[in-house]
């Protein structure tokens, strides 16, 4: 069994994302999270700035913002979730093995010194388990 006090998060991190723009058209953010099979993707300003996050949950507020109001989506920042909560590179995958037992949430974006790094996922930390087993 691998000791994960011993793995950084930067070791195990994805670091070419699917991200957004808080002006991309939401109809095609869900295009491109569909196409891409990604179930969610930062947004982030010029610059690497995280500001959100844009889950599938997000994205299905479009079609009932739709469904009852009748107005068009709009961009990516009229759905977002803002409140997001990050890691930084130097976490072990031992603190991320807690924070994910904590949490709903299947992947946290890495950041630092403010900007957009790289994600990690519960699948990420289970190949670490098994790549060093």
């Amino acid at each position: 069994m691998a000791d994960l006090s011993a793995h950084s998060v930067r070791d195990h991190m994805t670091r070419n994302l699917l991200t957004f723009t808080p002006d991309t058209e939401v109809m095609s953010a869900i295009g491109a999270l569909v196409k891409s099979g990604h179930s969610g993707a930062p947004v982030c300003e010029e610059g690497g700035r995280l500001v959100g996050m844009l889950s599938e949950k997000d994205c299905l507020k479009v079609a009932v913002v739709a469904s009852y109001e009748g107005v068009s989506p709009g961009a990516v920042r009229d759905f977002m979730t803002t409140s997001v909560r990050c890691l930084a590179p130097d976490d072990t995958l031992l603190e991320v093995a807690n924070r994910f037992l904590d949490s709903p949430y299947k992947r946290f974006p890495v950041v630092e010194d403010g900007r957009l790094v790289g994600q990690i996922s519960r699948r990420d930390v289970l190949k670490a388990i098994h790549d060093d087993a």
